[in-house]
């Protein structure tokens, strides 16, 4: 695997785990400060950045050894609303950024698995900002996220709050294994 793919699949696997934890620590927040459906929403999303990384983690899976890791990350604990928006701005940098850069330089150096696990990750990082931003609309406005339950693809991190999808729209798994919170 080329040097610069290995960083960036490493730096990538970095800003996940961050998440993971953020989303945790979080959820927890938006629980005490009575959003327990916003806290649904986190923990699955946590669950969802820990699918990406482990994605990351198995692309890597020739390359052993400790290296350096660079990413960054969204740091503070502030109101349920002030977390949802970190958490926006975190997923569009994502989307907008960090993995269209990151997929360039795989699909230049042919590495086919870094090119699937960061378009996984690109493509379910969207949808957590859409759902982020329409939990903190709610949030600023008083109300909590309604949700009766919040399905989480593990092949891929995709999130609904419906369950209305028969497959994963976007890595094509079927429902039944969808985790559900």
């Amino acid at each position: 695997m080329n040097a610069m793919t290995q960083d960036n699949l490493r730096s990538a696997f970095g800003g996940e785990s961050q998440a993971h934890m953020r989303y945790r620590i979080w959820s927890q927040k938006a629980e005490k400060d009575g959003f327990p459906n916003v806290a649904r929403l986190f923990m699955a999303t946590s669950d969802a950045e820990q699918v990406h990384a482990t994605l990351h983690f198995k692309a890597l899976k020739d390359i052993s050894g400790d290296f350096p890791v660079l990413s960054g990350g969204v740091f503070g604990l502030g109101s349920t609303s002030e977390n949802l928006q970190g958490g926006i701005d975190g997923e569009m940098y994502e989307v907008t950024q960090m993995y269209p850069a990151y997929i360039a330089v795989a699909e230049m150096q042919g590495e086919k698995a870094a090119i699937q696990a960061m378009k996984y990750a690109v493509q379910a990082e969207q949808v957590h900002a859409d759902l982020y931003t329409k939990a903190k609309e709610l949030v600023d406005a008083g109300k909590d996220l309604e949700a009766e339950h919040i399905y989480m693809c593990p092949v891929c991190g995709f999130i609904s709050l419906t369950g209305e999808e028969d497959r994963c729209p976007l890595c094509n798994a079927k429902k039944e294994i969808f985790k559900v919170y």
